[in-house]
């Protein structure tokens, strides 16, 4: 037996190959399923079989691709009613791999159908070596049960049985391959390692200390982290069989009279993925600001609107084609094209631009003891508001925005502040899209603001601005 380990950043997806001598197993694949063909051919296996642990909600999964290239069966939950050809497990099935076993063990909570895959080693012994367990279980946390509407309480007690009546049945030595890890928005705070045991968790998961059903139940469905509005489809998209991206529109590179000739459409709009301090200086009216260096995916299949087509401007073409592939992996398969030679062709080319004035810590800190009435806007969400925030300031989290924007008064000046300064650019760029003028970035957020003395550091371990932390450092 080989057990293979990918990790996908930025959603911080797990997923992995399970191989024999000869042939091999995909659990829980990534959209773009390159990497799992390469792999297998390396290790000179056939790639025979497709395991799904249920109908996920943050990615789009690459069952079909990986189908459509290896020929291999897919195998899904039966609750999920998947709509593409599989093979439909429940519990006390079984999956044969050479001299493997995967027996399916129904363990709902983080979604209705969810299943978890022990795997038995007959080489070697009869006894559970791992076990897959999507996400019911993860490394120092467990799924989160409230993404169904009216359902969290329902959810959140399926997956304490879950848990203790079954997980933590499984011998202490059993390792843990959860598909997610720290930065995923599937749980509340997982730890960093891919792979735990069965003991470990039991003794040191907090989720699992929670012995009383009651107060687990409360603890998952109160004061959880928001949930993206991608969430909500993913799982529908991946039910019915994802479109192969060989199907999808390529990236057309739009010189800047084709691209404004594009924007004419109302069914187009312009999605800038520099950073934020690009995006600052200069910018296409009316651009939405996503930094494909911060947590893109997550904000693109969150405010996105699903009926619209996107341009793209980035600083060259490799990172539009990577930021395309970005969306597709939650499912935003309508970019169309992307701006060729990017600004710098556009300002050329004499055509109209925008800015957000950009200010720092300490202009910030001298505007708080002026006397010029300013509205100072904490993007951040309400758990790191309450963490750590400057007295006074109004939190409408950035994905909010798109609807509660008639809160603010467009006619005071609008100071937005995040963690870093990329989410409060997202925030900019929504206000400019609904008339505001008067806006500000505060560039790097409320950690530069805390490390000049003027706040205490924010303890959270979530941070949606997904920011290299060798870039946090004082």
């Amino acid at each position: 037996m080989l057990l293979k380990h990918f990790f996908l950043g930025k959603i911080a997806h797990s997923s992995y190959i399970l191989a024999g001598k000869e042939t091999c197993a995909v659990v829980d694949p990534q959209r773009d399923v390159e990497m799992y063909i390469r792999e297998a051919r390396a290790l000179g296996l056939t790639i025979t079989h497709i395991i799904e642990t249920h109908l996920h909600a943050d990615f789009v999964s690459g069952h079909m691709e990986l189908a459509a290239a290896t020929g291999a069966t897919i195998y899904a939950p039966k609750s999920g009613q998947c709509k593409f050809p599989h093979v439909p497990v429940s519990e006390g099935d079984a999956i044969t791999l050479e001299d493997m076993e995967l027996r399916v063990w129904e363990t709902p909570g983080h979604t209705p159908e969810h299943v978890s895959y022990v795997l038995i080693d007959y080489a070697r012994g009869e006894d559970p070596i791992g076990v897959f367990c999507g996400d019911t279980l993860f490394v120092g946390d467990v799924g989160r049960p409230d993404l169904f509407p009216g359902r969290a309480e329902e959810l959140a007690d399926k997956l304490y049985h879950s848990l203790h009546d079954k997980l933590m049945t499984l011998p202490d030595y059993c390792e843990v391959y959860p598909l997610h890890g720290a930065g995923s928005l599937c749980g509340r705070s997982m730890g960093a390692k891919w792979l735990s045991t069965i003991g470990y968790e039991h003794r040191y998961n907090p989720a699992l200390q929670l012995k009383d059903k009651a107060a687990f139940i409360y603890s998952l469905t109160h004061d959880m982290p928001p949930a993206p509005d991608h969430f909500a489809r993913c799982t529908d998209i991946n039910r019915g069989g994802p479109a192969l991206m060989s199907s999808l529109p390529s990236l057309a590179e739009l010189k800047p009279p084709q691209f404004e000739q594009r924007m004419t459409d109302p069914d187009i709009q312009v999605v800038d993925v520099r950073s934020y301090a690009a995006f600052s200086a200069m910018h296409i009216p009316g651009s939405w600001h996503l930094d494909l260096g911060g947590n893109f995916p997550t904000f693109a299949g969150w405010v996105l609107p699903t009926d619209k087509k996107f341009l793209l401007v980035s600083d060259d073409f490799e990172d539009a084609l990577s930021a395309n592939l970005w969306a597709r992996r939650v499912g935003v398969d309508n970019i169309v094209g992307c701006l060729y030679g990017g600004m710098v062709a556009w300002v050329m080319s004499g055509r109209k631009i925008s800015d957000v004035h950009l200010i720092s810590s300490e202009d910030l800190h001298e505007q708080l003891l002026g006397s010029k009435p300013i509205t100072l806007l904490d993007v951040r969400s309400p758990l790191e508001f309450a963490d750590n925030h400057i007295e006074g300031a109004v939190n409408i989290p950035a994905p909010d925005l798109r609807t509660q924007y008639a809160r603010l008064d467009r006619d005071k000046p609008v100071v937005i502040i995040c963690s870093t300064g990329n989410r409060s650019s997202l925030a900019a760029s929504i206000l400019a899209r609904h008339g505001f003028r008067q806006l500000q970035n505060v560039a790097g957020g409320m950690t530069g603001y805390s490390v000049a003395g003027h706040t205490h550091t924010c303890s959270m371990d979530i941070c949606l601005d997904a920011v290299d932390s060798r870039y946090l450092e004082a």
